[in-house]
């Protein structure tokens, strides 16, 4: 099954919003930038100043290389380039080195690298069907093109926090892409070069190695969808292995002597269960509900009730701000096998869904969206901006079906709001509350033309739950801080923010579920070749 279509000739359009969100980002040079961007200055520095061999043993500066290889060699290229803006920032020992010209450069490097994620729009866009009679306000290719080019969470995370996840999903978004158009040795290779570039994305590699195996390497289905096990190809399974083998090969091939080292410095289990800023998922649930046994276990103490002996109980700083191990209170810790096992449960009803169903390379793609989301929601230590890898690739669905469109606008909205704490200089509020109502605008207008026939996207409770979003900002932005408690209580907020968008995150995950379980088989929503 291909997602292939006519594309309307006049392009034009797709350079403007492509030029005009450049332009805006240049804007955003001068933005608060986060610890991140001392992170990958200090990786341009040891990786321009050091061998090889020393890059993941370097431990001047706490903030260590702790990606895959191919990331290491490409801020080894960048370096090359920055040492023409300034030296200095190449001095492994310039710790929180930020001249005007290091900033300009650092900026620069991510708005140019963004040229990868550019194309890979453009060719996702080549794979929607168009309907030659509407107006391009109301195309597929003009929704998607803006959702994903003017996408907010990445223009906060890369242009302002500070990131690399442009180029990063332009690899990813190029991959499916060439899925879609039945050039499956190609998708295979750029998810290999990848995970070398970033190894977050192993949470998504499940789906791939499903779907290769089921839809490539076996050639033919029976009538009913069933597989066909005599039409199995040997060829193509050995043909991707080496695509993967020799991408591995190339990018740990230098560092093998010291793989142990590497692959402790990609995989550090001490961090914790939760970021310092709990992700909104259902350990951030976990964590308020371990919260709330303990005031109820503090409140029977002192009527002498006397349940359990809070003195013996260990005590939780989850809400310390720190990246740490921790113990809960009440409820039992959480481990990081019990995170994994969490994790695989999540997702195995949707593998098995597309090994026994495949419904092609759209049914691929809803896979690796709960992939994505299932990770995030069972993931151990997992970061607030991983909500990304699955909101970038929904939006592919949200443009073709209407369920799809009304579980992306919950789980984007959602989503994209639960970032706003990475944001908290008062200069970047107004900033952020503009670029997030003008994409949300944006997607629930143009979703709600594009599927005007059936009525409102979401109900009247989902309303209300996103709409709550409205005085939970003014509370945490604006009410709080005047209050007593924010000197003894500062996380607060942050935890308010946390635990309601896991609800909607939560919600979102198991409407997709839903989603894929029921979805008939015959319902083609994308024009096959």
């Amino acid at each position: 099954t291909v997602m292939a279509a006519p594309v309307t000739n006049d392009q034009s359009w797709f350079f403007a919003l492509a030029l005009g969100v450049s332009f805006l980002k240049c804007l955003l040079i001068n933005a608060y930038h986060s610890t991140d961007f001392e992170v990958h200055r200090n990786w341009l520095a040891l990786t321009h100043s050091l061998p090889a061999a020393q890059w993941y043993y370097e431990a001047t500066s706490e903030w260590t290389l702790d990606y895959p290889p191919l990331f290491a060699w490409f801020e080894y290229g960048l370096s090359h380039i920055a040492r023409f803006f300034d030296k200095e920032m190449l001095v492994v020992q310039n710790l929180n080195y930020a001249s005007p010209a290091t900033i300009l450069f650092q900026r620069l490097s991510v708005i140019v690298a963004d040229v990868v994620f550019f194309y890979a729009v453009k060719e996702c866009c080549k794979c929607l069907r168009e309907d030659k009679g509407k107006d391009l306000l109301g195309k597929p290719s003009f929704i998607l093109t803006v959702l994903l080019l003017w996408n907010f969470g990445l223009l906060i995370v890369d242009h302002i926090h500070f990131q690399y996840n442009g180029f990063l999903f332009g690899v990813l978004l190029l991959s499916i892409a060439r899925h879609f158009q039945n050039r499956h040795f190609e998708g295979a290779l750029l998810f290999s070069i990848l995970l070398n570039l970033k190894h977050i994305y192993l949470y998504i590699a499940p789906a791939y190695g499903i779907y290769l195996l089921r839809c490539f390497c076996f050639t033919q289905s029976n009538a009913d969808g069933s597989l066909q096990w005599r039409s199995f190809s040997v060829v193509r399974l050995v043909t991707l292995g080496t695509i993967v083998l020799s991408t591995f090969s190339v990018s740990f091939g230098p560092f093998i002597g010291q793989l142990p080292q590497v692959l402790s410095r990609l995989f550090p289990f001490k961090r914790g269960l939760c970021h310092a800023y709990w992700a909104p998922n259902i350990w951030a649930l976990y964590n308020i509900a371990d919260k709330n046994h303990l005031i109820v276990c503090s409140y029977y103490e002192r009527v002498k009730f006397k349940l359990l002996d809070i003195n013996k109980l260990p005590k939780a700083s989850m809400t310390g701000g720190l990246v740490q191990e921790f113990q809960h209170s009440v409820l039992p810790s959480v481990s990081p096998l019990a995170t994994l096992i969490c994790t695989v449960l999540s997702i195995l009803p949707a593998l098995f869904r597309i090994w026994h169903r495949p419904n092609g390379a759209r049914g691929f793609l809803r896979c690796l969206v709960i992939c994505a989301l299932g990770s995030f929601m069972f993931g151990w230590h997992v970061h607030e901006k991983a909500i990304l890898m699955a909101i970038l690739p929904l939006s592919l669905l949200a443009v073709e079906s209407r369920e799809d469109a009304r579980i992306f606008l919950i789980l984007s909205i959602t989503g994209h709001y639960s970032l706003f704490p990475l944001l908290f200089t008062t200069q970047e509020l107004p900033i952020k509350i503009f670029l997030m109502l003008l994409f949300t605008i944006f997607s629930l207008t143009s979703l709600k033309t594009l599927f005007r026939k059936g009525g409102a996207l979401l109900n009247p409770l989902e309303a209300t739950y996103l709409l709550g979003l409205i005085p939970l900002e003014l509370i945490c932005e604006f009410v709080y801080p005047l209050t007593v408690w924010q000197k003894t209580f500062p996380f607060l907020p942050l935890m308010l923010t946390s635990v309601y968008c896991a609800l909607g995150v939560t919600y979102a995950f198991i409407r997709l579920y839903i989603s894929l379980l029921t979805c008939s088989d015959s319902t083609k929503k994308i024009k096959t070749q």
